[in-house]
């Protein structure tokens, strides 16, 4: 078709709108898709870039640390060793008992007629605790006592028979010689004086006899009176008015029980490697659980002087003033000994001790170097030991030593603050 002007759209046919060939697209998703994959490298790459500079950066680090490990000069914290007291309080539990305790019994036979005290009473020496009723000992005091009188009478008698006897010797003994008696007189004469000799010694001992047994029978009038035999406290009462007690060596009746409060002991046993440089005499403190606010001084006043090979342990006894009746026997209580040191010992920390394959050994900082040093502990006191080998008084121990800590390392010290 020959166009001789401008084409009008209007004019163009519906043929050739259709045979028009239009002009190639370009995808849009193919180009998407090569930008993702662009992001993606990019991202991966400062991923990786990221990485290998933190794995420099810490590479770089841990050498620094290693660096400064090893040129690092640790800081430690130090006590000094000091010496132990003079004297070693020792404590242990005891029991506390009457300086003194009586069980009473019935010495005569009979009734009780009358009972003076009763449990808890405190009554002092000669004290009159029970009357005891028998009268037929009246009677038997009364006979015997007859029975005496009797027998003086016959040594009376007997006096004056000898009397007799020697009289008509010394007469007839001259005339025997002389050949004025006879001889069979004189023989008579003789032997009836060493007769009368004899009895007059048989009477003696029969009135020795009577008197024994009239002293006795007034012994067993005077205990008829039960008294005290020292100052104390009743503890036990078993007999009562109209009671029936026998005195008997075996099977007497048990009275009273006495106890003398006004002292009380206490017995201990101490331990051996604390026994030496005890001695009476030696300061002791009494702790009772229930009189927290109150002390009870006393002292050492007798040891076994031997110790005991099953528990190796000394028997220690202590006397305690207790005039105000403040303990009682039987208590639970604890004594405090201060027992002369025998043996020079030093006080160390015991966090400073170190128990491994070695042994027990303590770090003594000496100029800034360690030195591990084998000690030899006498006493554990829960915050420190006391030890007798190994360090000197002054020397700086670590406390709390590192697992890894050497001989001859090189520390920095810092003095541990004294707790209060």
């Amino acid at each position: 078709m020959n166009f001789n002007g401008p084409i009008n759209r209007d004019d163009v046919t519906e043929t050739e709108r259709v045979t028009e060939t239009p002009a190639p697209v370009v995808p849009k998703r193919g180009r998407r898709g090569r930008l993702i994959l662009l992001g993606v490298v990019v991202v991966f790459a400062g991923a990786l870039t990221s990485g290998a500079w933190n794995h420099l950066t810490q590479y770089r680090q841990t050498a620094a640390a290693a660096e400064a490990e090893h040129d690092l000069v640790p800081q430690v914290r130090i006590a000094a060793v000091e010496p132990s007291s003079d004297t070693d309080v020792v404590s242990l539990p005891a029991t506390t008992s009457a300086f003194a305790s009586a069980n009473i019994f019935a010495r005569a036979s009979g009734y009780v007629a009358k009972r003076e005290v009763d449990i808890g009473d405190r009554v002092k020496a000669g004290q009159l605790l029970a009357e005891i009723v028998a009268p037929e000992l009246d009677h038997q005091i009364a006979q015997a006592e007859a029975t005496l009188a009797q027998l003086k009478s016959a040594l009376q008698q007997a006096e004056a028979n000898r009397v007799l006897a020697k009289i008509t010797w010394d007469r007839d003994r001259p005339l025997v010689d002389k050949g004025w008696v006879t001889a069979q007189q004189g023989t008579i004469d003789e032997q009836t004086l060493k007769a009368q000799e004899a009895a007059v010694q048989v009477a003696q001992a029969n009135v020795s006899a009577e008197e024994a047994q009239v002293q006795v029978l007034h012994q067993q009038k005077i205990y008829q009176h039960v008294v005290a035999p020292f100052d104390g406290v009743i503890t036990q009462r078993n007999i009562d008015v109209g009671s029936l007690v026998q005195a008997d060596a075996t099977s007497g009746t048990f009275m009273f029980n006495l106890m003398q409060g006004n002292v009380i002991r206490t017995q201990v046993f101490v331990p051996q490697d604390q026994a030496f440089g005890l001695r009476p005499g030696i300061d002791a403190v009494v702790h009772v659980p229930e009189i927290p606010d109150r002390t009870f001084p006393g002292q050492v006043t007798r040891i076994a002087d031997a110790i005991q090979p099953g528990s190796r342990t000394l028997l220690t006894e202590i006397d305690i003033p207790n005039p105000d009746g403040a303990l009682t026997p039987g208590i639970y209580c604890t004594i405090e000994l201060h027992i002369p040191r025998k043996t020079p010992s030093f006080k160390v920390s015991a966090d400073a001790v170190i128990f491994n394959q070695g042994g027990l050994q303590v770090a003594v900082v000496e100029n800034g170097v360690v030195h591990l040093r084998k000690i030899g502990v006498v006493r554990d006191l829960g915050r420190e030991v006391l030890v007798n080998s190994g360090v000197k008084q002054g020397d700086q121990v670590i406390l709390n030593p590192a697992v890894d800590l050497a001989e001859g390392a090189k520390v920095r010290t810092r003095v541990q603050a004294a707790v209060s």
